[in-house]
């Protein structure tokens, strides 16, 4: 059971390190420009699903933070006038990016203190067992 903590922290972890390089590039995109709604950059989030193993055997249960997937926002990007824009379409609009940089900087801090939590949960874990060890001395 022990090393289920690893585990899960371990998944938790990763999780967070994906949202947090979802959250980079969102915010490194937040100001490109389209001729089109198909062609600018549309703000991704990671899908995450909590999965538990053996719940019925308690002894066994474990889970673990499941990444399910990237999905793309389906918020509509900005239209523009601005007909003298190199990427200005026929009609002269350009299309911006619909990430939202304050939720953005929101998700960071999220993600940045939940994997430095789950840092915290595999230290003191590992500060539990060596303290059980030397128990035996």
């Amino acid at each position: 059971m022990t090393l289920g903590i690893f585990d899960i922290a371990g998944s938790g972890m990763n999780a967070q390190s994906l949202r947090l390089n979802l959250v980079a590039s969102n915010i490194s995109n937040a100001n490109s420009v389209g001729s089109s709604e198909t062609d600018v950059y549309k703000s991704r989030q990671p899908v995450f699903a909590a999965e538990l193993h053996n719940a019925m055997n308690k002894q066994n249960a474990t889970s673990k933070v499941n990444v399910l997937g990237v999905v793309e926002s389906q918020a509509l990007p900005v239209m523009e006038y601005s007909p003298n824009h190199p990427m200005a379409n026929k009609d002269g609009f350009i299309f911006k990016s619909n990430v939202n940089t304050v939720e953005e900087k929101a998700n960071m801090m999220s993600a940045s203190r939940s994997y430095q939590n789950n840092v915290e949960v595999l230290n003191t874990a590992k500060q539990m067992m060596l303290q059980t060890l030397k128990m035996g001395q």
